[in-house]
């Protein structure tokens, strides 16, 4: 199956909602950090709202995936695009409020439009045939880090060249923009029913396995990125060296995903196939700890991005394995949850553990916790007994009726 059956004009305009929608997520943090640097203790300020927001995330997204009905889905797009975009603006209009109203504001610009990737990416595998799914998911993962390689340098640019209100302002105006590209885009996706009305808790709750291995493959990224600079220092390799390093994962795994969907299947099982890849960049992420040098750090980290984002692909193909179609949005947000909960619980390991050992032995206990995790994620998977198959229709979903 080739990339070129994407070229289709739904599927562009999706790319173009998805941009506008998750720019500003990938933009967040470091923007509100610079919305308050200023202030007296602005640093810990920022911090403070980035982990509001984060916070925000992780608490809404199951609840608001679980929610979302499959075959009109526009609606609760909508609603939480439409809320983060207030949130986001209202930051930027706002930035010598008081810092609980700036918190409250950072809490919903991260759970209103929590459901959204989740939703977003239901719609898209529902917008192209079965066999070009993996193509799909592939492509979104290329552009999801093309987002993210790009979005730091866009916030720092406008805060400090312009002024640090106006990222905010950027952010709630392109969120803004996807709430309105929705209506290009079809209404829901096709949704069978769950087996003998089986709760949809329950049913989600089949899937555990995959979100644990998500949560396990995304502490991984923690470390790279919070522990690199630490390990430079450590290293005598200027902290300058850091962007560039970091930079070299994201374009490894965007060429990881894009390889990974040049094929519609790869040898053994999506479980097996996980298992591999997330032990391959626990192993390049354990020889970033060891090795002497700029160089070899950088070939180990490109290495292990060229293995992540297939890893993180297994787990949304899984999730459709396991799911029947009306709990696959719910499945990416609880999914999105998981991995921003691995994420954030790797990074206080590893900002605690800095305090009493060496960067490079903080590294090596996260890998460890990361293989502890898949661990306990591939024994369940060997028990999980999936449902009857649960195809995706051939059709856009504005064209299905019951």
């Amino acid at each position: 199956m080739s990339y070129r059956e994407l070229a289709t004009r739904p599927v562009l305009v999706w790319s173009a909602v998805a941009v506008a929608a998750r720019l500003p997520v990938a933009m967040a943090p470091l923007a509100l950090v610079f919305l308050v640097r200023e202030r007296p203790g602005g640093y810990t300020l920022g911090a403070v709202l980035a982990a509001v927001y984060v916070l925000g995330e992780i608490a809404a997204a199951p609840v608001l995936g679980i929610r979302m009905n499959a075959e009109r889905a526009r609606p609760h797009l909508v609603a939480g695009l439409a809320v983060g975009a207030l949130a986001f603006t209202g930051l930027g209009l706002a930035a010598d409020a008081h810092p609980v109203v700036l918190g409250l504001l950072a809490f919903l610009a991260g759970a209103g439009p929590a459901a959204a990737p989740g939703g977003l990416r239901a719609l898209l595998t529902a917008m192209v045939r079965e066999k070009a799914v993996t193509q799909a998911l592939s492509m979104e993962s290329v552009l999801t880090f093309a987002i993210w390689a790009a979005a730091p340098a866009l916030a720092t640019g406008l805060a400090l060249g312009v002024t640090p209100a106006v990222p905010l302002l950027l952010q709630g105006g392109l969120m803004a923009a996807s709430v309105a590209g929705l209506w290009a885009l079809p209404p829901g996706w096709r949704a069978e029913e769950r087996d003998h009305g089986e709760p949809m808790r329950r049913t989600l709750l089949r899937a555990w396995p995959v979100y644990v291995m998500g949560a396990g493959s995304l502490t991984l990224l923690a470390l790279a990125e919070l522990i690199l600079p630490a390990l430079l220092e450590q290293r005598a390799i200027g902290i300058g060296w850091a962007g560039p390093l970091l930079a070299g994962f994201s374009i490894g795994s965007a060429v990881g995903a894009f390889v990974y969907g040049l094929r519609g299947s790869w040898p053994g099982r999506l479980p097996v196939q996980s298992l591999v890849l997330i032990l391959g960049v626990s192993a390049g992420v354990a020889l970033m700890a060891v090795l002497p040098s700029a160089g070899a750090i950088a070939t180990a980290l490109i290495l292990a991005g060229l293995l992540q984002a297939p890893a993180m692909l297994t787990r949304n193909l899984a999730l459709r394995q396991i799911l029947p179609p009306s709990a696959l949005a719910a499945g990416y947000s609880v999914m999105y949850a998981a991995v921003g909960a691995g994420y954030a619980a790797s990074g206080t390991l590893a900002g605690g553990l800095l305090k009493v050992v060496a960067p490079s032995t903080a590294i090596l206990c996260g890998v460890g916790l990361t293989l502890v995790l898949t661990a306990i994620g591939a024994l369940g998977e060997r028990r999980i007994e999936a449902p009857a198959p649960t195809a995706q229709p051939t059709a856009p979903a504005r064209k299905v009726r019951r």
